[in-house]
């Protein structure tokens, strides 16, 4: 299947390394000018090499930590002069520590509001005039199946974003007149470095490893296992490109069948 991405111009956040290094060279792999954004600026210069390297199209990188305010904007503004504009735009911020509700203060869950919900808010607006010219124009949030099925210590992560969903799902209707669409995937346990990271927290709080703890895990899927970044990755393209064009408000687990409810 053609997907019409050769020559579209997209950014993505949260890039340099798990999902969203794996979204941005999918696209790079189908034609895509890439815009790649990481907090780190070497992490983020290494990934784009590597996807410039692997694809030979247009990737720059843009250092940047979207959970400060103002940088969302400063990013948008330097992806849009160095592409020429914005077609496609992928939200990722990472998710905030693991933990209980009384292991968390104030400080810190007004930090993962920052990170996890307010920086797809910035990223959206900053965006919305280049969309608003592209031809394309589609965004994707990432959040996570927690948002349907709340996962075991990840207080942060269940509660704040499932308000990602509603700021997608209102966005697909409030701006599917102006042809722009908006869609999110809630990804099950995934093999990246993120995952690993909770892994390894599971593993401290139950004197076990890190390999037990995956595979009482993947019990949960019918698969049998977890994904990978790139069985991920294949679904992010194809929601973002102009071949599926009349999919938005789509809020699509991609968990190899985690999630048991019926809705």
């Amino acid at each position: 299947m053609d997907l019409h991405l050769n020559g579209k111009r997209a950014l993505v956040t949260g890039a340099s390394r798990g999902l969203g290094y794996a979204a941005a060279l999918s696209l790079a792999r189908e034609g895509c000018h890439i815009a790649l954004n990481s907090r780190n600026a070497d992490n983020a210069a290494k990934a784009a090499d590597n996807i410039k390297k692997q694809t030979g199209v247009q990737v720059i990188s843009i250092p940047g930590d979207v959970g400060i305010p103002g940088t969302a904007g400063e990013i948008i503004e330097k992806t849009a002069a160095a592409l020429g504009g914005i077609d496609l735009l992928l939200t990722n911020s990472g998710g905030p520590p693991a933990g209980k509700f009384e292991d968390f203060d104030e400080k810190a869950w007004y930090s993962a509001f920052e990170l996890v919900f307010m920086s797809h808010v910035r990223l959206i607006r900053a965006a919305l005039p280049f969309l608003r010219q592209s031809k394309s124009p589609s965004v994707l949030t990432l959040t996570s199946y927690s948002v349907k099925q709340p996962i075991p210590n990840l207080i942060l992560s269940n509660s704040i974003r499932s308000a990602v969903v509603g700021l997608t799902k209102t966005l697909a209707m409030e701006l599917g007149s102006e042809g722009i669409r908006f869609n999110s995937i809630l990804p099950g346990w995934t093999d990246t470095e993120r995952v690993r990271y909770l892994m390894e927290q599971r593993a401290k709080a139950n004197g076990t490893t890190i390999e037990e703890e995956i595979a009482k895990q993947i019990q949960d899927s019918p698969l049998g296992r977890m994904a990978t970044p790139q069985e991920f990755a294949n679904v992010a393209v194809f929601l973002l490109s102009p071949a599926a064009s009349y999919l938005t408000g789509i809020m699509l687990t991609v968990d190899g069948g985690m999630y048991k409810g019926m809705l």
